[in-house]
């Protein structure tokens, strides 16, 4: 018998000034229109596809059911299992402030980032899902209504030697013509065999001609057909970075990501404002208070939070409204299931600034598979009118693919 996380003994969660709580806030007032609705029960399960992704979903005394997704990896499931008696006899439509109230409870724990926000950020989703299915309207309703019907979707491609220049072009070449999408994304922290030390971030002029061989190749090969962004994976030296930027300056680069680590935004902003390629950060920053200084200080030209890591539908469209004052894009870093991929395509249905949304599974034959809906079609995402996030849940494919020893939630 396994530990049950929901009971453990925390004093900063039953003591606390800011309690938010609707019994301490007074939030008991009768709402009528099949609004008075109690969440009894949130309970997840997890997928082994490309990442192990963490599904959630929230139950109510209606019999209306959520489902939402936790960025993947390990502890997410037991941190949602110890917020759940927060939840239960809340009213899920108070989405903000429940998730407010879910950081507060778990201050001790680290809900100012890491996988305690990544828990309630999957709890945050699946509330948008049961509250659309409560209010009968599409989740981007609930972010403020559309500003397109669909969502650009940006692939992410590999190859089986993604250190070739032409091996990468000829995947970039079918993916434009065979999978019809309009924008790729490839790696460029792929070993060139002329590494000395892979410890202390340093790039030698040879590898820095390696890596931008690969860029010249594939977008000289893709032309205009796609826009072409690479990865880095915050692996360089800010020096380094900055070379490495400035080289690829004379190719059409949509955009260069994470060249140097998330911690250190002074040289982050140092290398940003050091070149003209384009430059994006984000997927490893927590919550609006994380990302405000890379706005703010203009250290990045697209930000790049991934929706259901950083806080959830909410704190994304924040994070999104605060990059607008700077006039920065939104790309949404994504290796989600199709349950938060749609999560994140209704907040860019729902944000001005929206650039696009990442799919990082094109070669998991059984992606798609893990919903009932189509959800991309010729590299874009429509927006779903049902109600909630619009896709529902193959239960027999999941049950399929769950990982060793998950058990499967309740239906709903």
């Amino acid at each position: 018998m396994g530990v049950d996380y929901s009971k453990l003994h925390d004093p900063n969660a039953e003591y606390t000034m800011r309690e938010l709580s609707g019994e301490t806030m007074g939030v008991t007032g009768e709402r009528g229109n099949g609004r008075d609705v109690e969440i009894t029960d949130v309970q997840t399960t997890m997928i082994d596809g490309n990442f192990p992704w963490t599904l959630v979903r929230v139950y109510t005394d209606a019999g209306i059911v959520g489902t939402g997704e936790a960025y993947w990896g390990a502890g997410a499931p037991e941190l949602i299992e110890r917020m759940t008696p927060f939840l239960q006899g809340e009213n899920p439509l108070d989405i903000d402030r429940l998730t407010e109230h879910l950081v507060q409870k778990m201050s001790g724990e680290g809900s100012i980032g890491g996988v305690t926000v990544t828990a309630i950020s999957g709890i945050e989703v699946a509330l948008h899902d049961l509250a659309g299915k409560i209010l009968d309207v599409p989740a981007y309703q609930l972010l403020g209504g559309k500003y397109r019907d669909e969502v650009r979707v940006y692939c992410d491609c590999h190859t089986e030697d993604e250190a070739d220049p032409v091996a990468c072009a000829d995947e970039a070449e079918r993916v434009v013509e065979e999978l019809g999408y309009d924008a790729l994304k490839f790696d460029l922290d792929v070993p060139s065999g002329h590494e000395k030390d892979r410890a202390n971030r340093h790039l030698r002029g040879v590898e820095v001609e390696h890596k931008a061989s690969i860029v010249e190749a594939i977008t000289e090969r893709v032309g205009h057909r796609a826009d072409v962004a690479f990865d880095c994976h915050w692996t360089f030296s800010g020096g380094s970075g900055k070379r490495l930027a400035q080289r690829l300056e004379e190719y059409d680069v949509w955009w260069l990501e994470d060249p140097v680590p998330p911690e250190n935004h002074d040289v982050q902003r140092e290398v940003t404002q050091s070149t003209s390629t384009p430059i994006t950060v984000g997927e490893n920053v927590y919550r609006k208070h994380g990302q405000r200084s890379l706005i703010e200080n203009q250290a990045v030209d697209i930000i790049a939070p991934d929706m259901p890591k950083v806080g959830g539908m909410r704190e994304t469209r924040k994070i999104a409204d605060l990059a607008d004052m700077y006039y920065i894009p939104v790309a949404m870093h994504n290796v989600s299931s199709p349950v938060a991929t749609m999560g994140s395509a209704h907040v860019g249905a729902a944000i001005p600034n929206s650039l696009a949304v990442e799919y990082h599974s094109y070669e998991l034959g059984w992606w798609e598979d893990i919903v009932q809906e189509d959800v991309i079609e010729d590299g874009y995402i429509d927006i779903p009118e049902e109600p909630g996030l619009g896709v529902t849940l193959d239960m027999d494919v999941v049950e399929e693919h769950m990982v060793e020893g998950e058990e499967l939630f309740d239906e709903a």
